[in-house]
């Protein structure tokens, strides 16, 4: 533990203090300590602070806009195959299921290539069948965004429908049926009973989701490595905080500045998901049931 966890911390926080980079790396050249001169570039100097902005922007409105519609679909959808009327549940929920079967990986590589401009079936099947002219999913930055909020979300409901699957099937009937009984609408019963339950029950799991998905670095990276390019700046038109931070480490090799924000960004989750954790009814000791 001490090796995997304490180790890389500690080391991350001297680096972010010192002005290691391409220049200043031992042995050739000795590294200086400039205490918090990384910290103070990013939020005054004009080229920083923009790419910061523009970065820590498209990352929070990545993250709450991408994790609520697969959580919103996966509820709904398995609210849907959950009801009486519904035949063929076993088959259903197994399609429903099969996205999330195939490796991550596998499937943001599949759909890199269906956007592409070019030769993709998104452009040259879908979209030309209804006399749609091609989209620059990839070269415009607004596209590229929307697609890689698209795939996420097909990517991460599976997840949320097996779950909600299993707690509504553990809700007693007995609830509905007194909610029946007193006259209570489906629509009353659902706001009432079954969301409520739902999202007690998953509200510490959703909450990993947001955290996951404000660090997903590979969805970036996979689909167009984080473009297209956007002009001064050396982050990409759909890159996220986490990938903007691979980008300084291995390209441009600005080990200081990508500490630095390593450290924001890590205050950043821990915060939130700390806040949001307290906030959370199924971390107190009452029963709901």
């Amino acid at each position: 533990l001490i090796f995997v966890v304490v180790f890389p911390i500690i080391f991350v926080i001297l680096i972010g203090f010192t002005n290691y980079d391409l220049y200043h790396s031992p042995p050739a050249k000795l590294v200086d300590w400039v205490g918090f001169k990384n910290f103070i570039d990013i939020f005054t100097l004009p080229m920083w602070r923009e790419t910061f902005l523009s970065v820590f922007s498209w990352t929070v409105i990545w993250t709450f806009v991408a994790t609520t519609l697969q959580v919103a679909l996966g509820i709904f959808l398995a609210i849907i195959v959950n009801q009486p009327g519904i035949k063929g549940k076993a088959i259903i929920r197994t399609i429903f299921i099969l996205p999330w079967a195939v490796p991550a990986f596998v499937s943001i590589l599949v759909f890199s290539g269906m956007f592409n401009e070019t030769f993709g079936a998104i452009n040259n099947q879908v979209l030309a069948l209804f006399g749609i002219e091609k989209i620059a999913w990839m070269t415009d930055p607004f596209w590229a965004k929307i697609a890689l909020i698209m795939i996420q979300t097909w990517l991460g409901f599976p997840f949320v429908f097996a779950m909600t699957t299993g707690i509504l099937q553990s809700i007693p009937g007995e609830l509905y049926e007194a909610a029946t009984v007193d006259g209570a609408t489906a629509w009353q019963q659902f706001r009432k009973i079954t969301l409520p339950l739902v999202l007690y029950a998953t509200a510490p799991i959703l909450i990993t989701q947001y955290t996951f998905n404000f660090n997903n670095f590979s969805i970036i990276y996979l689909f167009n490595g984080g473009g297209p390019a956007v002009a001064g700046q050396d982050a990409g038109g759909t890159d996220i905080l986490i990938s903007w931070i691979y980008k300084l480490t291995m390209t441009s090799a600005q080990y200081g500045k990508a500490a630095a924000l390593t450290m924001i960004l890590s205050l950043i989750v821990i915060t939130v998901a700390l806040w949001q954790f307290k906030r959370t009814k199924s971390f107190q000791e009452e029963d709901m049931m």
